[in-house]
């Protein structure tokens, strides 16, 4: 059989930075909500392997907000996920991760930002964190432009006043022939904490609406939400091969969802759906037991290290996971799954099925795209095969098992 291509008409654009801190969460945010004042039907997405900030994207637009992912999901795929997603928008945003350039290594730019820009035709829009500096943005910006290939189109300026910008914007598009599509002043009413791994999550902020609306506000007045419109009517049809999913059986799966436990790919759990599973959600917090009749057990990562003592205090849940170990029933945790299944976290007592112990360090431990080589058949695999990951990490485990080998 031969393939079966698809041509999508999408109206996109990415919002990337400079670097991590250029304020391209903030202005995402902001350039949403000025949107959906207007009345527009918005998606959001995410380039790279990131939780959080699709959270926030969410908690917006109402919309599962989904990750773009050229090294652990390819190409084809990234456009099939994009032109899914956002088909029933009016304009899908994609906010880059990192730098425009950040990618796989210090050395390359492949699986950056700029890579999936290129590889899916999309305008790029630069933020610029612009308080500062004066003719040393012209320097830095023609770095960004003469780099790489790139689709960068415009940038959008942060951090400083309306009295200035007149005198940014006419530097920047006399010298380089570049749009300012606006800017966004220093909004220290609408600032979101960070802590070690990003901002803190969307349910964590307790008066996150009423920031929202305060940057949606400003891009209204700001930013030139009709031009980015016509720049993202501007990318030509995504053309892709179409991804055939079958359902392979009906299983009940005990998903762990809670303030401890809340990073998911939104599309992994739709494609284990799709393949039949019914998910069923759990709190390791609050729950006194797994849900009945399940046949598998996922759990995923989030702050499980700051919520230590509760988690071990539900000294039900801890007996019902291990019962439903003992008995055979399969179990996926990932980073902070991982954590909860050992002896103990923070000296806190976890659920035993494992025996490493583990701690919130100061520093990064671990970070970065690996390759995972199973060293014997298990769960995911069979023996050599191997399985593309992220990592990003502060807790350390003083035991790592020995089931695969990253690379």
């Amino acid at each position: 059989m031969g393939k079966s291509m698809k041509n999508a008409k999408l109206n996109r654009l990415m919002i990337a930075g400079t670097g991590s801190g250029s304020g391209k969460t903030t202005t995402i945010c902001a350039l949403m909500k000025g949107l959906l004042n207007r009345g527009l039907r918005v998606h959001s997405f995410k380039s790279g392997p990131d939780y959080i900030d699709p959270m926030f994207h969410s908690k917006i637009t109402g919309v599962k907000s989904r990750n773009l992912d050229m090294y652990l999901c390819g190409e084809n795929t990234s456009k099939y996920l994009l032109a899914e997603n956002g088909k029933a928008s009016q304009i899908s945003i994609i906010e880059g991760v990192m730098g425009l350039y950040d990618g796989l290594g210090m050395d390359t730019t492949k699986y950056s930002s700029n890579d999936l820009s290129n590889r899916t035709q999309t305008p790029v829009v630069l933020v610029v964190q612009a308080k500062g500096m004066a003719a040393s943005l012209i320097a830095m910006l023609k770095g960004f432009l003469e780099y790489k290939d790139n689709l960068i189109k415009g940038v959008i300026l942060n951090g400083i006043s309306p009295m200035v910008y007149p005198c940014y914007k006419e530097m920047i598009e006399e010298n380089l022939n570049l749009k300012v599509y606006g800017f966004l002043p220093n909004l220290p009413e609408a600032r979101i904490e960070s802590r070690y791994l990003g901002l803190i999550t969307a349910d964590e902020v307790r008066d996150l609406r009423r920031k929202i609306d305060i940057l949606g506000a400003n891009a209204e007045k700001y930013i030139d939400l009709d031009g980015l419109l016509e720049l993202a009517k501007e990318a030509p049809a995504l053309e892709y091969e179409d991804i055939k999913i079958e359902e392979l059986g009906r299983v009940r799966i005990a998903l762990a969802r809670d303030e401890a436990f809340c990073f998911y790919y939104e599309d992994n759990l739709d494609l284990l759906k799709r393949l039949g599973a019914e998910l069923v959600e759990f709190s390791p917090l609050r729950d006194e037991s797994l849900p009945a009749d399940i046949d598998g057990i996922i759990i995923g990562g989030g702050y499980p290290e700051l919520y230590a003592d509760d988690l071990s205090q539900n000294k039900s849940m801890l007996a019902s996971i291990a019962e439903a170990y003992e008995k055979g029933i399969p179990i996926y945790a990932e980073s902070g799954g991982y954590l909860y299944l050992g002896s103990s976290l923070e000296g806190k007592e976890m659920v035993g099925i494992l025996k490493h112990k583990s701690l919130l360090t100061d520093k990064l431990q671990n970070f970065g795209y690996k390759r995972l080589v199973a060293q014997r058949d298990n769960l995911l695999c069979k023996k050599a095969d191997s399985i593309k990951a992220h990592e990003f990490h502060y807790t350390k485990a003083d035991y790592d098992g020995e089931d695969f080998l990253a690379v």
